[in-house]
């Protein structure tokens, strides 16, 4: 382990990135957000969803620099009471919770069926790739607004758990073509080279050499395209959310926040909608900052 950390330490990665001070700032924003979600229940200063120490006479409260803020509120509350600061930390864990799960899913799906296609070649390969075109041809939103609304039709009364699997099976369904012709290209690249070749020849079977040897060789450009997407994830769930098709009420995300917010924006009460919105830039600028220093640092053209 401690030879792994030195060979990091001494790598181009990390030396690309202590050059470069847009990674650090987005890698430092990411982790405040990220530490903040991770551990809500211990930095935030109020439990938003605790009905029990909710206060309806401090409802749609102003920021605490505004005369009629209250310092215990530093952003201000909303329309029922619940400090802004609090539900941003607790809404940003769902969104990420969401967002990474959605993308992993995808990976999985994406990288297996992409390496299948590639390796395998011909019926198989034109199988996929026109499942692709099928997929590519409808729009991602309306694919996860179908996916959601038909869960939500066919399990009216379901648990929040189940809720949140439908969500996160609505956008990694589109998600995944984008892993499957990425790993699609450079297998084909990888199938005809020596060391496969010289795999076939001493007869290792087909799945162990894609996963052993082709795979390994393939997930770099997976790596940066999975850091992108987290953002792009997220943004998903907050639209879905904000459409009112997404996490369940009793556990809102950042896109229920701007929601509920949005109500208020034309009366005054500026600060519901407009933090939870800033957040969301927040980490999904800070997410595609790093996807697209890693793109660079991983390119041994640039170096």
């Amino acid at each position: 382990m401690q030879a792994a950390l030195v060979r990091f330490l001494d790598g181009d990665v990390w030396h690309s990135f202590r050059k470069s001070p847009m990674a650090i700032t987005a890698a430092v924003i990411a982790f405040i957000c990220i530490f903040c979600a991770l551990f809500a229940n211990w930095v935030a200063p109020h439990n938003p969803f605790d009905l029990a120490t909710l206060e309806l006479g401090d409802a749609r409260l102003p920021p605490a620099w505004d005369e009629e803020g209250k310092a215990k509120y530093f952003l201000g509350t909303d329309d029922q009471g619940r400090d802004i600061l609090s539900t941003l930390m607790f809404g940003a864990r769902i969104s990420l919770l969401v967002g990474v799960a959605s993308v992993l899913l995808s990976v999985v799906v994406g990288v297996a069926l992409g390496l299948l296609s590639g390796f395998a070649g011909g019926k198989t390969d034109a199988l996929i790739m026109r499942v692709c075109d099928v997929m590519l041809s409808f729009p991602s939103i309306l694919i996860a607004l179908l996916i959601d609304g038909v869960g939500r039709a066919m399990f009216p009364n379901a648990h929040d758990t189940l809720a949140f699997a439908v969500l996160i099976l609505a956008i990694a369904l589109p998600g995944w073509v984008p892993y499957a012709r990425t790993v699609r290209g450079s297998t084909l690249v990888e199938r005809h080279k020596e060391y496969v070749q010289a795999a076939r020849v001493i007869g290792v079977a087909p799945a162990r050499i894609m996963r052993r040897h082709v795979l390994p060789n393939v997930l770099g450009p997976v790596l940066v395209l999975a850091t992108i997407q987290v953002a792009q994830a997220i943004l998903t769930e907050a639209t879905l959310s904000f459409l009112g098709v997404g996490v369940p009420p009793t556990q809102p995300s950042l896109g229920t926040l701007i929601r509920v917010g949005n109500d208020f924006l034309f009366s005054g009460e500026w600060w519901i909608t407009i933090f939870p919105g800033a957040m969301l830039v927040l980490i999904a600028l800070s997410v595609n900052l790093l996807g697209d220093w890693l793109r660079d640092a991983l390119n041994p053209r640039l170096r």
